[in-house]
């Protein structure tokens, strides 16, 4: 770790930080924390060559004004329920697992993943376990009539996961992706639909989103 120097942090975060300043952006934090453990633990000396102010800086453009962040696009809410009925018209198990993504308000990785394991219909509950989530907690989340029906109809209760495709493993997110293309739905993504939830929750409901 010594021998780390401003050299190889540019040749690890530079070739990226114009495609991609987010992900270049948290590698040098990252870097540069790993650097200063070493150097308080005495296993190198001197200043941290991913240090962003006063050193790295100086080489590197501001994130900011490498390119303007692009944010996914929601469907305005007033037009979900036509869109749901446009959903509901097909059959196959992405569009399934796409409108229970969205009754719920659970992010995409975390529908595609669902195991029959997490269900408890007569509860009307959903948990999904810590080691899933993104925050590390657990989640429970209640079921509405729909998302009980969908999870009720849905086929062999017996194969790990409730969606799943062709050969029983889960639905990747290309294939909730590939749908919204075949609907004509360039404009939106499946993971803004938390968005329009949110926005949903806090224009038409007294109850905070959570």
């Amino acid at each position: 770790v010594q021998l780390v120097d401003v050299g190889l942090v540019m040749k690890a975060i530079e070739p990226i930080w114009a495609s991609k300043p987010e992900t270049a952006s948290r590698v040098r934090g990252r870097i540069e924390r790993i650097l200063d453990w070493a150097r308080v633990r005495n296993y190198r000396a001197g200043d941290n060559p991913a240090r962003w102010r006063g050193h790295l800086d100086h080489l590197l453009p501001v994130r900011g004004k490498v390119r303007r962040v692009r944010h996914h696009a929601s469907l305005p809410y007033a037009e979900l329920p036509a869109f749901l009925v446009a959903l509901r018209e097909r059959e196959a198990g992405a569009a399934r697992a796409l409108e229970f993504a969205i009754l719920t308000a659970a992010r995409t990785n975390e529908v595609l993943g669902a195991k029959w394991s997490e269900m408890d219909l007569d509860a009307r509950l959903w948990t999904v376990p810590a080691e899933r989530m993104k925050g590390g907690k657990q989640l429970r989340v209640p079921l509405g009539d729909r998302a009980v029906e969908i999870i009720t109809a849905a086929t062999i209760q017996s194969q790990n996961y409730v969606f799943h495709g062709d050969h029983r493993a889960a639905l990747s997110d290309m294939s909730l992706l590939m749908l919204l293309r075949r609907m004509g739905r360039q404009d939106v993504t499946t993971h803004e639909f938390r968005s329009t939830f949110r926005t949903w929750a806090a224009e038409r409901t007294s109850f905070p989103r959570e």
